[in-house]
């Protein structure tokens, strides 16, 4: 049976809540190369994207349709809305599934967890503590990806309106506002992986098992949104709303599936929280 770290009789001084600081966590996780690596990827994918057009040519969709892709060398702006076409469905995913999926299991696995809570942190402190900075580089890996692309965009294809393949263009300024917008929808859509990896990284003490699960979700998730017979049932999938940002991008956009994408993956993330919240307040601590 587990019991709470807090003695009954504290020390004379101590605070739970200023235990383990946000400052501290952060700098820790900060110094792992796991962390420089996935910043590496994010920042150099855009640069890897411009480099295969550049060798490649204009792109073209599908038996000629018009798509996203085709028109990236358009403009800075379509570069950017391309790069994060291509990363929506899974490569996005994956720095949240390794930030959330790493926080316990990782101590748990270098055998250090036991010895945190003997500090003594509270456990919902250090869960807290851990969420908080996971999420805080998880907004940074996701959100520096569409900067960087739009930098990268501009500087390769020049300052200028979006083009829309299918509804004519936007102004530089609405797109530069709306590829903003879209940014945030997408890291608030990754939440659900960010609750499930949480959830995870609680339950075992590999943290490959935590991040793996997280990632084997997206999967899963993606190919199921695929079978149409599912019918209504996909639209409680992670990856569902995905790409509901792609309605848009037109003069008059459609926010439902944005509205619906962001609700659903807050209800997801509240779920798998609790539930990381509640099994860890009662884990049996021997690692």
């Amino acid at each position: 049976m587990s019991t709470e770290t807090v003695p009954a009789q504290a020390a004379s001084g101590f605070r739970p809540s200023r235990t383990l600081p946000l400052r501290v966590e952060a700098r820790r996780q900060l110094s792992r190369r796991r962390t420089s690596i996935v910043f590496g990827v994010m920042v150099a994918l855009p640069v890897i994207v411009w480099a295969a057009l550049a060798v490649g040519g204009t792109p073209s969709g599908r038996d000629g349709s018009p798509s996203l892709i085709q028109a990236a060398t358009s403009s800075g702006v379509n570069f950017a809305f391309a790069v994060l076409f291509m990363a929506s469905g899974f490569l996005l995913s994956v720095p949240v599934a390794l930030f959330f999926g790493d926080t316990v299991a990782s101590e748990a696995s270098w055998s250090s967890l036991r010895y945190l809570l003997a500090a003594p942190v509270p456990r919902a402190r250090l869960l807290l503590s851990k969420l908080t900075v996971a999420l805080g580089f998880s907004a940074v890996a996701v959100l520096v990806l569409p900067l960087v692309a739009l930098g990268v965009g501009t500087a390769a294809y020049g300052w200028g309106e979006l083009h829309l393949t299918l509804a004519g263009s936007l102004t530089a300024g609405t797109a530069t506002e709306r590829l903003a917008l879209v940014a945030v929808y997408l890291f608030v859509c990754e939440l659900s992986v960010a609750g499930f990896a949480l959830w995870m990284s609680t339950l075992t003490d590999a943290p490959l098992g935590a991040v793996g699960g997280a990632v084997g979700l997206v999967i899963l998730s993606g190919i199921l949104d695929n079978i149409t017979a599912l019918g209504s049932l996909r639209d409680f999938l992670p990856t569902h709303g995905m790409y509901a940002w792609v309605d848009v991008l037109q003069p008059n956009p459609d926010w439902t599936g944005l509205a619906e994408g962001v609700s659903m993956a807050v209800a997801l993330a509240l779920v798998f929280g609790a539930l990381a919240f509640r099994h860890f307040r009662a884990k049996d601590i021997v690692s």
